[in-house]
């Protein structure tokens, strides 16, 4: 596949990502939204890793790995997190924490 489709397909990716994050109100889909955003960001890794030869390729190959395993650690803590404030509001609803700044 050709490097420069393979970077399209990760922009398309962020903006839907971004616009999920940005414009739903259900604390699950704003999760999703983000993890859509760092798929992209390791599609885009692996998409210019094609285009180096030797140890910068598998750089660029190796750096989706580390945003795999801290998305991992992000959806773990996150959720907990969202089930513990959940249990509290009775409510998924993001402006329903817009009272928890202080």
């Amino acid at each position: 596949m050709n490097p420069v489709n393979i970077q399209l397909l990760a922009a398309l990716l962020f903006a839907v990502g971004l616009a999920v994050m940005l414009t739903r109100r259900n604390l699950f889909f704003v999760l999703m939204g983000v993890e859509l955003l760092l798929n992209a960001v390791n599609l885009s890794f692996v998409g210019f890793s094609q285009t180096f030869a030797g140890a910068d390729g598998l750089t660029g190959q190796l750096a989706p790995l580390f945003v795999i395993a801290l998305a991992a650690a992000e959806a773990c803590v996150g959720l907990a997190m969202l089930i513990c404030i959940v249990r509290q509001r009775d409510s998924l609803d993001v402006d329903a924490f817009s009272d928890m700044k202080e």
